[in-house]
Protein backbone atom coordinates (compact mmCIF):
# COMPACT_ATOMS: atom_id res chain seq x y z
CA UNK A 1 0.00 0.00 0.00
CA UNK A 2 1.45 3.36 -0.82
CA UNK A 3 2.20 5.88 1.75
CA UNK A 4 1.79 9.75 1.62
CA UNK A 5 3.43 12.26 4.26
CA UNK A 6 0.80 14.32 6.58
CA UNK A 7 2.53 17.04 7.76
CA UNK A 8 0.68 19.07 10.66
CA UNK A 9 1.52 22.48 12.47
CA UNK A 10 1.22 22.19 16.08
CA UNK A 11 3.01 24.08 19.14
CA UNK A 12 6.19 22.50 20.15
CA UNK A 13 5.12 22.52 23.76
CA UNK A 14 1.79 20.36 22.63
CA UNK A 15 3.78 17.97 20.48
CA UNK A 16 6.22 17.24 23.09
CA UNK A 17 3.42 16.69 25.81
CA UNK A 18 1.22 14.32 23.64
CA UNK A 19 4.70 12.09 22.80
CA UNK A 20 4.76 11.49 26.47
CA UNK A 21 1.65 10.13 26.37
CA UNK A 22 2.20 8.25 23.53
CA UNK A 23 5.34 6.91 24.73
CA UNK A 24 3.98 6.02 27.83
CA UNK A 25 1.28 4.18 26.26
CA UNK A 26 4.20 2.33 24.05
CA UNK A 27 3.15 3.71 20.75
CA UNK A 28 4.73 6.91 18.65
CA UNK A 29 3.21 10.18 17.71
CA UNK A 30 2.83 8.56 14.23
CA UNK A 31 1.11 5.92 14.93
CA UNK A 32 -1.57 7.27 17.50
CA UNK A 33 -2.08 9.75 14.15
CA UNK A 34 -2.75 6.95 11.82
CA UNK A 35 -5.22 5.17 15.01
CA UNK A 36 -6.98 8.25 14.99
CA UNK A 37 -7.50 8.47 10.97
CA UNK A 38 -8.53 4.82 11.37
CA UNK A 39 -11.03 5.44 13.80
CA UNK A 40 -12.41 8.72 12.31
CA UNK A 41 -13.05 6.56 8.91
CA UNK A 42 -14.69 3.53 10.81
CA UNK A 43 -16.76 6.21 12.77
CA UNK A 44 -17.62 8.17 9.73
CA UNK A 45 -16.29 11.54 11.87
CA UNK A 46 -14.58 12.48 14.72
CA UNK A 47 -13.59 9.10 16.80
CA UNK A 48 -15.05 11.18 20.36
CA UNK A 49 -17.80 13.42 21.49
CA UNK A 50 -17.33 16.74 20.19
CA UNK A 51 -20.57 18.15 22.71
CA UNK A 52 -21.14 22.01 24.40
CA UNK A 53 -21.71 21.64 27.92
CA UNK A 54 -25.65 21.40 28.65
CA UNK A 55 -25.34 23.89 31.41
CA UNK A 56 -23.49 27.35 31.67
CA UNK A 57 -20.25 27.95 32.97
CA UNK A 58 -20.02 27.59 36.43
CA UNK A 59 -17.60 30.59 36.94
CA UNK A 60 -20.39 33.22 36.84
CA UNK A 61 -22.41 31.87 38.90
CA UNK A 62 -18.86 31.92 41.26
CA UNK A 63 -18.20 34.89 40.52
CA UNK A 64 -22.58 36.50 41.19
CA UNK A 65 -21.58 34.51 44.59
CA UNK A 66 -18.61 36.50 45.61
CA UNK A 67 -20.18 40.01 44.63
CA UNK A 68 -23.15 39.27 47.03
CA UNK A 69 -21.10 38.06 49.96
CA UNK A 70 -19.03 41.09 49.21
CA UNK A 71 -22.58 43.41 49.46
CA UNK A 72 -23.55 41.86 52.68
CA UNK A 73 -19.68 41.98 54.26
CA UNK A 74 -20.57 46.20 53.78
CA UNK A 75 -23.61 45.74 55.00
CA UNK A 76 -23.05 44.47 58.06
CA UNK A 77 -19.25 46.57 58.58
CA UNK A 78 -17.65 43.58 58.12
CA UNK A 79 -15.41 44.76 54.83
CA UNK A 80 -12.58 46.17 56.38
CA UNK A 81 -12.02 42.76 58.33
CA UNK A 82 -7.88 42.00 57.96
CA UNK A 83 -7.40 38.16 57.47
CA UNK A 84 -6.14 37.59 60.97
CA UNK A 85 -9.81 39.16 62.15
CA UNK A 86 -11.95 36.64 59.68
CA UNK A 87 -9.75 33.97 61.20
CA UNK A 88 -10.29 34.73 64.63
CA UNK A 89 -13.89 35.11 64.20
CA UNK A 90 -14.05 31.24 62.57
CA UNK A 91 -12.43 30.19 65.31
CA UNK A 92 -14.57 31.73 68.32
CA UNK A 93 -17.78 30.57 65.98
CA UNK A 94 -15.79 27.26 66.23
CA UNK A 95 -14.91 26.98 69.45
CA UNK A 96 -19.43 28.01 70.42
CA UNK A 97 -20.57 25.30 68.13
CA UNK A 98 -18.19 22.74 69.99
CA UNK A 99 -19.48 24.12 73.23
CA UNK A 100 -23.45 24.50 72.14
CA UNK A 101 -23.13 21.02 70.21
CA UNK A 102 -24.07 22.38 66.96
Amino acid sequence: MATSLLQVRVEESLKDEAAQVFERLGIDTSTAVRMFLKRAVMENGIPFRMTLPKTPYQAERGYRAMVEIGEESEKNGMSEMSLDEINAEIEASRRERQVTGK
